[in-house]
């Protein structure tokens, strides 16, 4: 994987971020207040309590042999603090206050870090994918101008925190050989919706208060992994077809890169 083109990319990300209008007037219907103030503090639980880092018992093992890789993550991590900041200033503006401990965010954890490392990294890109979702459809339907803003930052974010994941399946599969076919899509797809799922259980109130659906919901989570899986496939050609190359084209060397 091109480390500092990513390193590169975390570094730009941080510049010219317009911070939320958060003294606007609150423009949130009251049906959806207080479910909206308990979706975000268990959101606000998931980007900053605990160790926010990657926390399996192998990670050493992922994080070793380039130096470069233990500086990607920690920029990496490092917007998943900001997020935890963002939603912190807009939980303020719900009148909340933050949870130190929830039931789903406790068994996220508890899987992460006894399932080793490359479970780790799977069920953060998953949750990458859903979450994506979710700020999608609060910024869709969310009239409350600081919400929105918020969403605007954290959405940015989540679309290179998936590409990233996907430039990282595209150097495990040009390492080892891997095609990410028909199986494997079908196990993606599945793990997928159920990490939705998950997510839905403990938001759907807030959602639907604001004007979304069932549908919507799980129609997006399944475009937006097909989108993931095309990208995916498309960008390890490229990268095949670079190496093999003596002298790659800059198309391809960007493909290889992103």
């Amino acid at each position: 994987m091109n480390i500092d083109h990513w390193i590169r990319h975390f570094q730009q990300n941080r510049l010219d971020r317009q911070e939320p209008a958060w003294h606007s007037p609150r423009d949130i219907p009251q049906k959806a207040w207080a479910k909206l103030r308990r979706s975000i503090q268990q959101f606000q639980l998931g980007d900053g309590g605990g160790p926010a880092y990657l926390i399996a018992w192998d990670r050493e093992r992922w994080l070793a042999p380039d130096p470069g890789i233990r500086g990607l993550v920690d920029l990496w991590f490092t917007e998943e603090a900001e997020h935890s900041r963002l939603l912190g200033r807009m939980l303020a503006r719900l009148e909340g206050t933050p949870i130190t401990s929830h039931w789903s965010f406790g068994l996220f954890c508890g899987l992460r870090k006894w399932l080793g490392v490359g479970f780790e990294l799977y069920v953060l890109l998953l949750t990458e994918i859903v979450s994506h979702v979710y700020y999608k459809m609060l910024h869709r339907h969310g009239r409350d101008e600081a919400l929105r803003g918020m969403c605007r930052l954290i959405i940015r974010d989540e679309t290179g925190h998936i590409a990233f994941h996907r430039a990282r399946l595209v150097s495990e599969g040009l390492r080892h050989g891997r095609g990410y076919g028909r199986v494997w899509e079908a196990l993606f797809r599945l793990r997928g919706l159920l990490a939705g799922t998950m997510l839905w259980i403990n938001h759907r109130g807030a959602l639907v208060a604001l004007g979304g659906t069932d549908r919507e919901f799980y129609r997006t989570i399944w475009c937006d992994m097909g989108r993931f899986i095309s990208r995916l496939r498309t960008d390890l050609a490229e990268a095949r077809a670079a190496e093999k190359s003596p002298a790659s084209s800059p198309t391809k060397a960007k493909a290889l890169a992103c």
